[in-house]
């Protein structure tokens, strides 16, 4: 794993807010070892264009609250609202629509990188709630 721990921090970070604005289909690939320019994607879909704007904006804004704040040095195709790129540097952050994602792609393209692990936080909480409510 190539992954610096500033990538590790921000793709965590960045899963995370995507995910609390109902994600679908969240990845995180270690690319660091095939490309120079960036560490790890991270891949997220929603359904509709509204979806992805509203994913994209909670990622800006989770990325900027951490204790080294972080602003995307690009951010490209908002105008349509289909698939969204924020560029970090240490990451890249790829907001698709479902359909975007399933014809482009960037799992299989990326298939032999290794992915890391994401669980969202609230799946685990609500998993341990329920197991203590049943005790």
């Amino acid at each position: 794993m190539t992954i610096s721990e500033r990538a590790h921090e921000l793709a965590i970070a960045a899963a995370q807010a995507a995910a609390d604005k109902k994600a679908q289909d969240i990845t995180i690939i270690d690319v660091g070892d095939q490309l120079a320019i960036t560490d790890a994607f991270v891949l997220a879909a929603a359904p509709n264009e509204r979806q992805v704007l509203a994913i994209v904006d909670a990622v800006e804004e989770s990325l900027l609250d951490l204790p080294e704040k972080a602003k995307p040095v690009r951010r490209e195709g908002e105008r349509g609202g289909r698939w969204v790129l924020l560029d970090y540097v240490d990451i890249v952050v790829h907001v698709q629509h479902t359909e975007e994602r399933e014809f482009y792609g960037l799992d299989r393209l990326w298939k032999d990188c290794p992915t890391i692990p994401f669980v969202d936080r609230d799946l685990v909480e609500a998993d341990a709630s329920g197991s203590a409510a049943a005790e």
